[in-house]
């Protein structure tokens, strides 16, 4: 490992250190962010949901979809945190360190990939209380895990992103707004089997869609296939839709915090 590379690596510690230990100041918003998957999926799950062309117990659908949606969503912390670094001259002390450029962000990209595991955790927990049951093994839940934590990491870079277009913290929000329709246009809550054609279509190719299909056929949910090429790959999908954003956002959500940090 280079020198270079090292460097990189230490001050993105620091930095994951420094957005842990804002954990112990801000405890109550680490626990509405893990709160909030949970009504989501009991909300869907005994309020609104209906469980059109699904196969078998609705719950077993729902909760890898569940999953793939709580990746999508709660990215408002993280994206607070980089506009208020920007805004409060946090970034203007950190430049006069001897720090490497991305630590900030990579650091506070660690500390939000900790609390989405943790908040997998939680949810998986909720649902074997409400009676769904894993029958794929131990390998298959791992990798699934990894699948749904490979999607947040995407989504993560791509909300930084947004959240430095924006620039403010009062525009996070709006800005969030932008990424609703990927975990609403999805598979999360229905086949797209049930959908009109051209929304069906839509929905399998989107990144979520993709990451809850692979969840479910790993977990041995009944399958769910359209016989479309989107449905018969959704392995590849799962992994390319993710790569494909980070090698995208990342050095965008980099160079645009290089530029408004000086």
């Amino acid at each position: 490992m280079s020198t270079t590379n090292a460097t990189v690596l230490i001050d993105s510690w620091t930095m994951t250190r420094r957005e842990l230990a804002h954990w112990q100041r801000q405890p109550v918003q680490v626990v509405i962010g893990l709160i909030f998957p949970v009504m989501l999926l009991l909300m869907f799950g005994y309020l609104m949901g209906a469980g059109r062309g699904i196969e078998g117990e609705y719950i077993s659908f729902l909760v890898p979809g569940m999953l793939a949606l709580t990746m999508v969503f709660g990215l408002e912390a993280t994206m607070l945190a980089v506009t208020q670094d920007l805004g409060k001259g946090v970034i203007d002390r950190f430049r006069s360190m001897p720090m490497a450029p991305s630590a900030v962000l990579v650091g506070r990209s660690v500390a939000d990939m900790f609390q989405s595991a943790l908040s997998l955790v939680v949810m998986i927990g909720v649902g074997f209380a409400l009676g769904w049951r894993w029958d794929g093994g131990v390998a298959a839940l791992l990798g699934a895990v990894g699948l749904l934590l490979l999607l947040r990491f995407a989504m993560l870079w791509l909300g930084i992103h947004l959240a430095m277009l924006a620039g403010k913290p009062e525009l996070v929000t709006a800005v969030q707004i932008l990424v609703w329709p990927i975990g609403f246009f999805s598979n999360a809550f229905a086949t797209p089997q049930s959908m009109p054609d051209w929304l069906g279509a839509a929905v399998e190719w989107n990144p979520l869609s993709a990451t809850a299909a692979a969840v479910r056929d790993l977990a041995g949910v009944p399958g769910q296939l359209s016989g479309s090429w989107a449905a018969e790959h959704t392995y590849l999908l799962a992994v390319a839709w993710p790569v494909v954003l980070i090698a995208l956002f990342f050095p965008l959500a980099v160079r645009r915090f290089r530029r408004l940090s000086h």
